[in-house]
């Protein structure tokens, strides 16, 4: 069984706030004492760095809930609770995040030591001390801490390469990369032998050096996944050079100019803006007897049918066996690197803009809906934020939660849609009843 994992689902909590306090000091002529309870400490986020020494994300498949710790609860003395760690989880080089409600790319991360925040843990609460006026100098009123960021997100692994080896099964990618990189790729014959990417680093005659990725054999209907399908067609993605490695002595039976438009057609299927990275076709097994038969029929139906307008792509006669035109093919290669830039990956629709964690201004503050039951549920962020930072063990700070209801046109807005006094209203799994 294969020990490369390039997708994981996973949950990440960030830690609450903590609740701030109700206390009071004893000291003469002051109202119980003055307020003295202090606020609370900030909820942990989630963090993402990026490790270099990670290769999969092998890590995720046992482990999928991440929730950092909470922040302190404020002290008396006006003294503030202690904030909480931020959870680091460590993830490889590649590794693109996505939020899997909105399926929005939230990061894309390859460079070592690059970190993110995937979930911003929760602001603390604050105490008594900070509510007192000259109209209320002691306040029993505090705040419970604001709860941290919750999500699911969808991990992808892309392997960083800046070549990729794409081909039939059995053409004889493994063979290559194992010659000319000190990569030890598993080689077999019998299609499928390579079932994981494998890297390494190819350094040229004339010093140029660049990455190499052989990723598995496609076949037809790869794009639809097929054998093994989209699993690693992600992989090339971020490749800028794809060396299109055929056989040439076709000892599979396949005729190599058809090899190459399939291998083409899944390449497209899966991404249209893979055809926009420069290909190299590698002609490989050239050692082998009808192979140069092969490949002047391969040049003249390329040259046929390609249009009269475009440039033929380089084609390079190789044998990984014998290390014919190895040389040439890898200068060719660093030469392309060079003029090649590298392709945005995700345009502007399809990452999420930058995190806000305030509230949505054009948002409305809630919503009003009614449950089979008759009971008016009340929702938004806006509000349920509210409602999960007032401490209800306090009756000020119950009064204070009602101020702010009627303050945002709540019991307008209920009055408008027809309830009546004593009519049940939930917020969450809070009921209370409408008074008109």
């Amino acid at each position: 069984m294969s020990m490369f994992l390039d997708t994981a689902k996973i949950q990440v909590k960030a830690g609450n706030g903590g609740d701030g306090m109700v206390a009071f000091r004893r000291e003469k002529y002051v109202p119980n004492g003055g307020p003295w309870g202090g606020d609370g400490g900030r909820g942990g986020n989630v963090v993402f760095v990026v490790d270099e020494g990670l290769r999969t994300l092998m890590d995720f498949r046992y482990n999928r809930h991440f929730k950092a710790q909470s922040g302190e609860k404020g002290m008396t003395k006006g003294m503030h609770g202690r904030g909480a760690e931020d959870l680091i989880v460590r993830v490889p080089q590649g590794t693109t995040v996505r939020d899997a409600e909105t399926g929005k790319v939230l990061t894309d991360l390859v460079e070592n030591g690059q970190e993110f925040i995937v979930a911003r843990g929760g602001r603390g609460g604050r105490g008594n001390i900070r509510f007192a006026t000259p109209k209320n100098p002691a306040p029993e009123i505090s705040e419970n801490g604001e709860p941290g960021q919750e999500r699911e997100l969808l991990l992808e692994l892309k392997v960083l390469a800046d070549v990729g080896l794409v081909g039939f099964p059995s053409v004889g990618k493994s063979t290559l990369l194992s010659v000319i990189t000190a990569a030890k790729p598993k080689i077999g014959a019998y299609h499928f032998t390579t079932i994981v990417p494998n890297l390494g680093m190819v350094r040229t005659q004339s010093g140029e050096s660049f990455a190499v990725a052989d990723l598995p054999g496609l076949i037809e209907g790869a794009s639809q996944g097929v054998g093994l399908g989209t699993q690693f067609l992600r992989h090339i993605e971020r490749t800028r050079v794809i060396l299109h490695v055929i056989d040439m002595s076709a000892s599979e039976g396949r005729d190599p100019y058809e090899d190459y438009l399939a291998i083409n057609k899944e390449l497209e299927s899966y991404n249209l803006r893979l055809m926009e990275r420069p290909q190299i076709i590698v002609a490989n097994k050239m050692d082998m007897p009808d192979s140069a038969e092969n490949l002047k029929i391969f040049k003249e139906k390329l040259a046929a049918n390609y249009d009269e307008f475009a440039e033929l792509p380089q084609i390079f006669p190789i044998s990984s066996l014998t290390k014919q035109g190895l040389a040439t093919l890898l200068d060719a290669t660093a030469e392309l690197l060079d003029k090649t830039s590298e392709f945005l990956l995700y345009d502007e629709s399809e990452m999420e803009e930058e995190a806000y964690y305030g509230f949505d201004e054009e948002a409305p503050a809630f919503e009003i809906s009614r449950d089979d039951d008759a009971t008016w549920v009340l929702s938004g962020d806006k509000l349920e934020k509210l409602f999960n930072m007032t401490n209800f063990d306090r009756d000020e700070a119950v009064m204070k939660f009602a101020r702010q209801l009627r303050g945002m046109g709540v019991d307008e807005a209920l009055r408008t849609r027809g309830a009546k006094d004593g009519d049940l209203v939930r917020i969450g799994k809070f009921e209370f009843e409408f008074v008109d």
